[in-house]
């Protein structure tokens, strides 16, 4: 059970680098739709849309590498160094590219009216790749509040620029109250978009500074052996990542084009609500995967993962039907009134993101046999389906049919990913147990969103008791692990 402790441990401490800078940010998404109508807030889509992109083109799966071969290199200077000299390669070739051909790249990411965005995009993609090493390093080597500590760093910059250039300088403007000349001047000369870029390229480059010592504390070399050795397992990682973007955004470009701009910043604005999901699994994920790594020797550790998918399933169950619960509380200080109509996507998304998070806990079974290339054939297939439902329901039905193609993408990869793991990796998963979990969450929050929204006194009464059922079925299990010694 220690084990498992260690695992919540991490977990919680990564979570606070992963949830609370992404909560900081999702308050900022009022500002963003109050400070801009709908086709600009379309444009701040559009452009983390291509960073998202660019950003897994760029690591090329070294991230997940640096992992899977940090516990069995004995020589880790080789091994950080390599894989640092190999994304810096990628991130100045790409600049050099990017600016050379800067008016095709300008044409290709829609950025013809407003070239300023090319500029700061190529800042941001080469500084966050130069930060996928150092970062993982620290996770690795179980630092997780030194991570965290960075990370919050790089976001209170972020929100201070935001609130200063979106909100606090245009309330002053229009109370008529004086403002220093150059801040007067900078707002008055720079488009109010951009201000959301500038925020993270400054945000950015700050935290690379701080990442600094941490990369000139060892030894540089590139081997050439162990890096074919970690670009042969990362490559199909990569392409899966590819692939996920197209399934994390895709929709969004669709929408944009099928429908009109408006509707696309509509729909991005209400997703945004997705993200209590998505920190959820996102912490798990800083949490588990060095853990998953660091464990796989153990003598229990299949059983070990079982349970944890167990709990994952447990926590995502409670935050999907809390989330659908009040939506239409949160919607109100977070999302602009204008930006509402898109809430019914809400609920869609928020459980294909849950299928996504149970399709990460299954994903340990081809990382762990080096079986990576089923992580690019499962995102593929997302991929496929994702384009097709897109492009044949959007014309019909509109964009709520890119919320049903997401559902179905990442549903469609979880079972796969579940049925093939059992031939290469059996974990003895106890799918009674959590598949009761989730239809019950399921069942309660159609309920509630359809029948009951807003009637709190029905809707809470269902998730205590889906909670106290849980609860009494987990509390053997439970006290078993937080018992002290």
């Amino acid at each position: 059970m220690s084990a498992l402790k260690r695992f919540f441990k991490d977990t919680i401490i990564y979570g606070i680098a992963a949830v609370l800078p992404r909560v900081i940010n999702f308050m900022l998404v009022r500002v963003h739709t109050d400070a801009l109508p709908t086709n600009n807030y379309a444009e701040n889509t559009n452009f983390y849309i291509w960073i998202a992109l660019l950003s897994v083109l760029l690591t090329f799966g070294m991230e997940t590498a640096f992992f899977r071969f940090y516990k069995t290199e004995d020589k880790k200077d080789a091994l950080i160094s390599t894989a640092f000299i190999s994304v810096f390669t990628t991130a100045l070739l790409f600049v050099i590219i990017a600016f050379s051909f800067s008016g095709f790249f300008t044409s290709i990411f829609d950025f013809e009216n407003n070239p300023l965005q090319l500029k700061l995009l190529i800042g941001i993609i080469a500084l966050d790749t130069l930060m996928v090493v150092p970062f993982a390093y620290l996770r690795a080597s179980n630092r997780p509040i030194k991570y965290t500590a960075i990370k919050l760093i790089n976001v209170g910059v972020i929100v201070a620029i935001n609130l200063l250039f979106l909100k606090y300088i245009p309330e002053f403007k229009a109370a008529q109250k004086s403002i220093p000349n150059f801040l007067n001047e900078i707002s008055n000369n720079t488009t109010k978009v951009n201000f959301i870029f500038i925020a993270n390229i400054i945000g950015s480059a700050i935290c690379f500074l701080l990442l600094i010592p941490y990369l000139l504390k060892f030894k540089w070399s590139f081997n050439t052996q162990l890096f074919k050795k970690m670009v042969s397992y990362s490559w199909p990682i990569a392409v899966a990542g590819v692939a996920y973007v197209i399934n994390e955004n895709l929709d969004k470009i669709l929408i944009g084009k099928i429908i009109d701009k408006d509707a696309m910043g509509i729909y991005s604005a209400c997703y945004k609500l997705a993200i209590f999901m998505n920190l959820y699994i996102m912490a798990f994920r800083l949490g588990a995967e060095p853990f998953f790594f660091n464990h796989s020797d153990k003598k229990n550790a299949k059983e070990t993962y079982a349970k944890i998918l167990n709990y994952f399933i447990i926590v995502g169950a409670l935050v999907f039907v809390g989330i659908v619960v009040f939506i239409d509380l949160l919607k109100r200080p977070f999302i602009n009134e204008a930006y509402w109509e898109a809430i019914i996507i809400v609920p869609i998304v928020l459980l294909a993101n849950l299928f996504l998070g149970v399709y990460h806990n299954l994903a340990i079974w081809y990382k762990l046999t080096d079986k990576t290339r089923y992580a690019m054939i499962f995102s593929i297939i997302g991929a496929v389906i994702t384009i097709v439902v897109n492009v044949l329901l959007i014309p019909k039905i509109g964009f709520i049919a890119s919320a049903w193609a997401t559902l179905l993408a990442y549903g469609t990869m979880m079972i796969l990913s579940y049925f093939i793991g059992k031939k290469y990796y059996p974990v003895p998963y106890n799918l009674k147990k959590s598949g009761s979990y989730l239809i019950s969450s399921i069942t309660i929050a159609y309920i509630s969103f359809n029948y009951y929204r807003e009637n709190y006194f029905v809707s809470l009464g269902l998730v205590f008791l889906f909670a106290f059922l849980i609860f009494w079925n987990e509390k053997k299990e439970l006290q078993a692990i937080f018992k002290r010694k």
